[in-house]
């Protein structure tokens, strides 16, 4: 499909009308911890109420801590390369095309100590990206320094603990 094709969300709080994003469509931010770039490409702000999806980049030898989401289902799609999921304390390879899903309440963390490894989540109901936008950067701006007590104050208000 030609980007010249491409529909995007008329506005950040326009009624749900659905739209296309190409490749790197949708809303940029650099993460806190390991300046990885995430795209924020459905949530609440453009239109979906019920569900958000995006893309988060790990760069080599970063990780996501393991925490768990008390009220909302994950699900994970590896987009490219590869590393190591826990669930529950329990640890899986998992690999480009591989799928991962996180129940509620479940603790899980990712780590990819060889090379980068990409990553589409799925959240429902959303609430990841309200999280992604109070701790991330846009681009330009200065990355965001926050201390251990503030990313989990943050996170308990999109109903996300860390251990």
């Amino acid at each position: 499909m030609a980007n010249n094709n491409e529909i995007e969300p008329k506005s950040r709080t326009a009624a749900p009308q659905g739209y296309v994003l190409g490749a790197g469509g949708g809303e940029r931010l650099i993460h806190f911890r390991d300046g990885g770039n995430i795209f924020i490409k459905v949530d609440p702000a453009a239109g979906s109420g019920h569900l958000g999806l995006g893309t988060q980049q790990l760069p080599k030898g970063s990780s996501i801590p393991v925490h768990r989401h008390l009220d909302r289902d994950e699900a994970f799609y590896v987009l490219e390369g590869d590393g190591t999921v826990t669930l529950n304390d329990v640890r899986y390879s998992c690999e480009r095309g591989g799928t991962v899903f996180i129940p509620r309440n479940t603790w899980h963390g990712f780590m990819n100590p060889d090379r980068e490894m990409v990553l589409l989540w799925i959240m429902v109901p959303p609430g990841l990206d309200g999280f992604f936008r109070e701790t991330c950067s846009r681009p330009g701006e200065i990355q965001r320094e926050l201390t251990r007590e503030q990313i989990n104050a943050i996170g308990l208000k999109y109903g996300t603990e860390y251990r």
